[in-house]
């Protein structure tokens, strides 16, 4: 008897554990601290939308006319040529970490690409042939390819080689890596070579401050010598610099306008003169063919992209009008005329787009897989626009589920974007898909005072400590505009961001807390100070100009004041945290000290690490994981002990 009562003891405590649900294996490199096992049924019911792809224009092969595109098949991104419309994806580089950038040179005999490891950026150049990649940097330093010379001998770049924070100027023939070169040592972080005047013997160079301020300078690669284009003590932005055949200089430029606008620069005594003179948007790239026909670019029109095509004789405009609705961008133009445009939008997962020149006839090169769903069912963003505390005007994209299917009141994320000088647009929303379309939540994504693309005055709004709150700020009065919709549950709303949008995603917790039921940052900022002090030296300038200057004591005490972490005992919402071990931009301590900080105070504070990450996730395993989480998290604080918010 007494052996019996053990045997159903045993079997009694036995059972559980044999019916216990699977899980959700942890990724290797990844460190799930204070996360709950993950079902995997959960994973199974997801999966589709965590198997969606896109492709990207990278260059033309002048060789073969094949396409080259970056797209993921295994773990991360690699390059792939296409040899002609909807042909297969056939994979060229081969390696552990994403590859995807690349250039041809004008013969097509050399590709030069730029990777790095495990998220770092501290990008090399490489020469790609037969699957392997040939080094061409020095391993070590951080380096940026800029343009190719115009006889396809030469490549331009900038490397912090000399002492790790100045981006000097170099040229080398990728052919014969010996020939390497610097042509102009400089002070800062921001030099890049954009492009070389058709007789080879100068460059423009840009020089980057930031999103208000850069300065164009004319290289001598002979002697090294630099000399001003334009007046590097005025606020002025200039973009896109690059010479067509008859040595014409176009650029793009806020000078004069609020906006970007696309015009010509004359090297000699710096006069723009605005030629595509948009009204109102900016114009964001542009491209020009070898023969120097004709000029493309795209206009970002409130996060919606028009391309345009510009005959340079007569400066005549025409719109092409076949594009998928969403946003375009990486315009590449082939020696024979072709334009390839990489195009994302609602129902577009992120493909490339081929435009005849002459007749602005639009044809497909790639088709990328979404998990088998129809992308066609996927929710057109709405805009919305609401008057912020003073009065400034800002937006955001509203994703609605389908009220038919989810009727009633929804639950709300809002999702904040980095920078802060980004901008939402009306791109593909990938996994978050799953979110409006499968769980009723709806999805708000703002663009906050300080965001790019509605001008120079808007994007400076929040410049330096005493107005970097305002922001913040703004995301209350997007709050009064939403909890007044009669379809969004006021009940339920959750607030989740990036970088930059990680601290505001810190900031309107501890601002907002008792309106929000959770908070997801992302690779965030939690004290300005410990940020900049620990920033990677070639980028540390930059982020003072938009962020304020620790060294300064007044600056520095507002910095500290409006810090996430002086406020934590505020945050009193459930937290998780996502951090790249290698992050160059917000060191994992910004994350660290802000989630020893939440539990020391005995709140939640869940923290995903990856040990082979940057500034976000790259590898997919690291980022199917890192979502699964979010939504675990979700489905616990947001939606509540019902769950999964499914179809009534």
């Amino acid at each position: 008897m007494h052996h019996r009562l053990v045997t159903l003891t045993a079997l009694a405590l036995a059972t559980p554990v044999a019916a216990q649900e699977a899980t959700v294996p942890v990724p290797a490199a990844i460190t799930a601290d204070g996360v709950p096992a993950i079902p995997a049924a959960l994973a199974d019911r997801v999966r589709p939308y965590l198997e969606a792809r896109s492709a990207g224009v990278v260059d033309w092969n002048p060789v073969d006319r094949s396409l080259l595109v970056t797209t993921r098949f295994a773990n991360v991104a690699q390059l792939h040529t296409v040899a002609q419309p909807l042909a297969m994806r056939r994979q060229v580089t081969f390696e552990a970490d994403r590859v995807s950038g690349g250039s041809y040179s004008k013969s097509g005999d050399v590709l030069v690409v730029q990777k790095d490891v495990g998220g770092g950026e501290f990008y090399q150049l490489y020469t790609l042939k037969d699957g392997r990649l040939t080094l061409l940097t020095d391993g070590k330093s951080r380096n940026s390819l800029g343009a190719w010379s115009k006889d396809g001998k030469l490549i331009g770049y900038s490397s912090t080689r000399r002492n790790g924070a100045d981006t000097d100027l170099y040229v080398m023939d990728p052919r014969d890596p010996k020939t390497d070169r610097m042509v102009a040592q400089v002070q800062g972080g921001g030099w890049q070579i954009a492009d070389f005047a058709p007789d080879g013997t100068h460059a423009v160079v840009a020089k980057s401050e930031s999103i208000q301020k850069s300065t164009l300078y004319d290289l001598d690669l002979a002697t090294g010598k630099l000399t001003a284009i334009t007046d590097p003590k005025a606020a002025v932005a200039w973009g896109g610099a690059q010479y067509a055949p008859d040595g014409t200089l176009w650029v793009t430029s806020d000078k004069g306008s609020d906006f970007q606008r696309l015009g010509t620069l004359d090297p000699k005594n710096g006069r723009f003169t605005p030629i595509a003179n948009e009204k109102r948007w900016d114009v964001d790239g542009f491209d020009i063919s070898d023969d120097g026909r004709f000029l493309v670019y795209d206009l970002n029109e409130a996060g919606f992209t028009r391309v345009k095509v510009m005959d340079l004789a007569t400066k005549a405009v025409r719109t092409v009008d076949g594009l998928p609705k969403g946003v375009a961008g990486g315009i590449a133009i082939a020696p024979w005329g072709t334009i390839a445009v990489t195009v994302s939008g609602a129902t577009t997962p992120g493909d490339a787009f081929a435009i005849d020149p002459e007749t602005l006839a639009v044809t497909r090169w790639t088709d990328s897989e979404t998990g088998g769903l129809d992308a066609a069912v996927n929710r057109v963003p709405e805009l919305v626009t609401v008057k912020s505390f003073d009065g400034t005007e800002v937006s955001g994209f509203l994703y609605r589920p389908d009220p038919a299917k989810f009727p009633g009141r929804r639950p709300l994320l809002i999702d904040i974007h980095g920078g802060p000088e980004g901008q939402e647009v009306a791109g593909f929303q990938g996994a978050d898909n799953y979110y409006v379309n499968e769980l009723g939540i709806a999805m708000f994504f703002p663009n906050v005072r300080g965001s790019s693309g509605y001008g120079k005055k808007f994007v400076g709004l929040d410049n330096g400590p005493f107005k970097r709150e305002d922001s913040v700020r703004d995301i209350g009065a997007f709050l009064d505009r939403l909890f007044a919709d009669p379809a969004i549950d006021a009940a339920k709303v959750g607030v989740q961001g990036g970088s930059y949008g990680g601290y505001m995603c810190y900031a309107a917790a501890i601002r907002y807390g008792t309106r929000l039921k959770g908070a997801q940052c992302i690779v965030a900022i939690s004290n300005f100070v410990t940020f900049l002090e620990n920033t990677q030296s070639y980028r540390r300038d930059l982020r003072r100009v938009e962020y304020g200057d620790e060294r300064d004591a007044k600056q520095k005490a507002k910095l500290i004041a409006i810090s996430p972490m002086t406020h934590v005992a505020d945050l009193k919402i459930p937290l998780m945290v996502v951090t790249g071990a290698n992050d160059p931009r917000v060191p994992k301590s910004e994350a660290d000290q802000m989630v020893a900080a939440v539990r020391a105070n005995g709140r939640q504070a869940w923290h995903v690490v990856a040990a082979d990450e940057g500034h976000g996730f790259a590898k997919k395993a690291n980022r199917d994981y890192a979502f699964l989480a979010a939504l675990t998290f979700w489905e616990t604080n947001l939606l509540g002990p019902t769950g999964r918010g499914a179809a009534k």
